[in-house]
């Protein structure tokens, strides 16, 4: 079964496409991912998923259940983790969860224990009392987490949800939704971290202009699109030998150095050394998400 399905999705503002036209279906137990550059599309599509925007045209269901028609009922067994940080500061960390079941009409005799449990789970049990104006960056981050799982949704929305956090706040966040998966919450998540979704994703989207220019597997992408060894010069000047051209499926310029793309790392890595000014300065590396995404998508910057 799957969780969610959209065939010929566009989303318009006037004359602006957001979503021109995209087709994904996400099974249910599985965490799939939205990438691309400001402006891709993905948080209008995370929005037509929750219900907060509807679709211009095209079809929509979630949980089996229309989009739009069926709003309120699809908002009631989801969870939305959103970018920004839209806790009451006011209250305390216990009482912004309580207050929150009150959208749900979940009674308080079930919600106290209920927050307990999930500050427990995201590791802010010994905070519930705490004003939220008292917790890091990262805490509220998982406190968003807790208050999005208070109504027990069978899918949880996240946008962006470790942005600004430090390594250690983002690997605890990434712990929390490998648990919430092997209970079988399906994940659908936007994130500018490709390390991150080469992590969590079982299967991604590239967006670019509001529209899906390829969809699968992390690993599978990568083979697919890039080959699997880099090599780096940081040396802007370096000119490849024409010798070494056939073993070089493609050669990036770039600012401060030069990339080299190929199937035979080990074997090209001693050749550039060799010609290379300074033989330090030459590595090699696997092909990343990240290579796929800026192939794809282009290294200019989008606003």
């Amino acid at each position: 079964m799957n969780a969610i399905e959209a065939s010929g999705l566009f989303k318009r503002y006037g004359a602006f496409e957001a979503v021109r036209g995209i087709d994904f279906s996400i099974a249910a137990r599985e965490c799939y991912g939205f990438l691309g550059p400001n402006g891709a599309g993905k948080t209008t599509t995370m929005r037509m998923i929750t219900g907060t925007a509807e679709p211009t045209t095209g079809t929509m269901s979630v949980l089996g259940l229309r989009v739009p028609q069926d709003g309120r009922h699809i908002r009631a067994r989801i969870g939305v983790v959103p970018q920004e940080n839209n806790l009451d500061e006011e209250l305390t960390v216990i009482d912004n969860l309580i207050v929150y079941a009150r959208y749900f009409d979940i009674p308080r005799s079930v919600a106290a224990p209920r927050a307990d449990e999930l500050l427990t789970f995201v590791a802010l049990q010994d905070k519930r009392d705490w004003l939220v104006t008292k917790l890091s960056g990262g805490m509220k981050r998982r406190l968003l987490i807790a208050r999005a799982l208070m109504n027990k949704p069978e899918v949880l929305v996240l946008d962006e949800p470790t942005t600004g956090l430090d390594p250690q706040a983002r690997h605890l966040v990434w712990e929390k939704l490998r648990a919430l998966k092997r209970e079988g919450v399906t994940l659908v998540m936007t994130t500018h971290y490709m390390d991150e979704a080469s992590q969590l994703c079982d299967r991604l989207v590239i967006m670019h202009e509001g529209r899906i220019l390829i969809e699968g597997r992390p690993r599978d992408l990568i083979a697919k699109e890039i080959p699997r060894h880099v090599i780096e010069v940081m040396d802007s000047e370096f000119t490849l030998p024409v010798r070494m051209n056939g073993l070089v499926e493609r050669v990036e310029h770039l600012a401060d150095r030069v990339l080299l793309y190929t199937t035979d790392g080990d074997r090209l890595l001693k050749r550039v050394r060799t010609a290379a000014a300074e033989p330090d300065s030459v590595w090699l590396r696997g092909a990343t998400l990240e290579d796929v995404f800026l192939h794809l998508t282009g290294r200019g910057l989008l606003e």
